[in-house]
């Protein structure tokens, strides 16, 4: 366990990602598969689970909320606020398409009457009356940071959430968050980050240490890739949202698996799979609190707690930074590097 920045809030350093429980972008779900697995991830030592009303439209709250019956004293309830689906207003961020084909518009909205909304609808598809941590899925550049914070900070003030976070924040923005909560702290960020996207170590990651707020990072396999699994024939079916992710275009893959196969000794030398590697690295970097990692079996979840007890020494490390910082990662099939 943890602690997350100065909120006091204990959290599992390898964190559960229930996105896929939603049964959107990654190729459809099964609940109870799911729920066995988020079963399976807690008795492993993975207490905490993160999710988020747009995952699935609520559907992933939902199954979680199942999932945590019975079992709410020994989790941590990770969600969000912001990504919203069913209203106009707010910023329009992206067109999608739910596993039934019908078609939504999604907005980032973090005016204070629709963060307090989407708490209290968390609440009820979680069936549970505290949210450990809420997040702010993405800045929402049409609502004021500090308006934002005054209705996370009522909720804190409620007792409905235990503490406030961001996701996607830039140092500024993570600034302004933490002045607008005054007494408040600002108890995490959530970016991406892992051996193939380290943009946040020029400013987020410093920024946090330095301010004491807590880094909770996602996608540390980069969608998969990084688990070694992803063969150069492998092809994914249709709802599943790497099928047309430039990361997994043949040039791209090609150079990920050398990669791989140069780290491969160090994963060997700690009798782990590449997938635990990718995400003990990623928890060996400074400032790092935790890393979100989805599984979707439970055989998945138990190997994915292995992940915790890794110690790399300073010379891996470097090693493997060494050998990821030598790929590059062309943005679309066909650009040059």
């Amino acid at each position: 366990m943890r602690t997350l920045g100065g909120s006091g809030l204990e959290v599992s350093s390898v964190i559960l990602g229930a996105w896929s429980y939603g049964g959107w972008y990654w190729g459809g779900a099964e609940d109870q598969a799911s729920i066995r697995t988020i079963h399976a991830a807690v008795d492993a030592g993975i207490t905490s689970i993160d999710t988020a009303p747009v995952y699935g439209f609520g559907r992933s709250e939902e199954v979680v909320g199942r999932g945590i019956k019975g079992l709410r004293d020994r989790v941590q309830i990770l969600t969000k606020v912001g990504l919203r689906w069913d209203t106009e207003e707010g910023a329009h961020f992206f067109d999608t398409e739910d596993p039934e084909g019908k078609a939504w518009r999604i907005t980032r909205n973090l005016r204070p009457e629709s963060v307090r909304l989407e708490v209290e609808n968390s609440l009820r598809r979680l069936d549970v009356e505290h949210i450990d941590l809420v997040q702010c899925h993405w800045p929402d550049p049409s609502t004021p940071i500090p308006d934002t914070m005054g209705a996370l900070a009522d909720l804190v003030a409620e007792g409905k959430v235990g503490a406030i976070g961001v996701s996607n924040f830039s140092p500024e923005q993570m600034a302004e968050a933490s002045t607008a909560l005054g007494d408040v702290p600002l108890a995490s960020n959530q970016p991406r980050y892992s051996l193939l996207y380290r943009q946040i170590e020029r400013d987020v990651l410093p920024h946090a240490r330095d301010n004491n707020v807590g880094i909770v990072v996602y996608s540390p396999m980069a969608m998969g890739i990084l688990t070694g699994r992803v063969s150069m024939d492998r092809r994914f079916p249709k709802g599943d949202g790497r099928a047309d992710d430039p990361l997994y275009h043949p040039e791209n893959r090609a150079r990920v698996i050398h990669a791989l196969k140069q780290v491969q000794p160090i994963a060997d030398t700690h009798g782990i799979s590449l997938a635990n590697l990718s995400v003990a690295w990623v928890l060996h970097q400074s400032g790092v609190t935790g890393a979100l990692v989805g599984a979707r079996t439970e055989v998945q979840a138990q190997e994915n707690a292995q992940a915790m007890a890794v110690q790399l020494t300073d010379v891996e490390e470097a090693s493997m930074r060494e050998v990821f910082e030598a790929v590059r990662i062309n943005k679309r099939p066909g650009d040059s590097e």
